[in-house]
């Protein structure tokens, strides 16, 4: 199916099919897709939001997009995520995921940039000279094993799609959806 099929189907308030979004991904991920329909397809998803299957199809296609870390079944019960939703400024990641490693848990935390005016998560980390953003999987994997977290933006090999899909959210003013977060 073309992307522009698709990108007319969520426009006009009809639900995507699970795969009719690994199709859309996956041209994202191949690079037939520019950038505008990127756009007016987050802003289509903005209006007309999307319902929890597509929601929860679209985040699984944005995952295997990429490299995906395996960690130890004996971390299954210890893994957390923070996810802010905004915030003036929202800072709250910086202080919570040591202390929630330090209590044991593991928090593998993939963040962003350029939230507004107050820039993003990484924006802020990245200001601390020597901070690395960008790691290797196996970089994350034994910030795992030996702190217990680590916060680290995507890359070309992690979430690729939806580094490509967070960019350009930022400059349409879509990154506030709830369905894409």
């Amino acid at each position: 199916m073309l992307f522009t099929e698709l990108l007319a189907k969520k426009r006009d308030g009809k639900a995507l099919s699970k795969n009719e979004i690994n199709s859309l991904v996956s041209l994202v991920a191949q690079g037939l897709v520019c950038n505008a329909r990127i756009g007016a397809l987050s802003m289509a998803i903005y209006i007309r939001g999307l319902n929890d299957e597509e929601t929860v199809h679209l985040a699984s296609a944005f995952v295997k997009s990429g490299d995906t870390l395996i960690w130890p079944q004996n971390m299954d019960n210890l893994l957390v995520d923070k996810h802010s939703t905004g915030g003036v400024g929202d800072k709250i990641s910086i202080v919570l995921v040591p202390v929630l490693a330090a209590c044991g848990l593991k928090v593998p935390m993939i963040t962003g940039r350029s939230l507004g005016y107050t820039g993003g998560t990484l924006d802020k980390l990245e200001s601390i000279p020597g901070f690395e953003s960008l790691l290797s999987t196996d970089k994350l994997s034994k910030c795992i094993e030996s702190v217990g977290c680590f916060m680290a933006g995507a890359t070309s090999t992690i979430c690729p799609v939806e580094k490509i899909f967070y960019s350009i959210r930022d400059i349409t003013d879509t990154v506030n959806n709830i369905n894409m977060i």
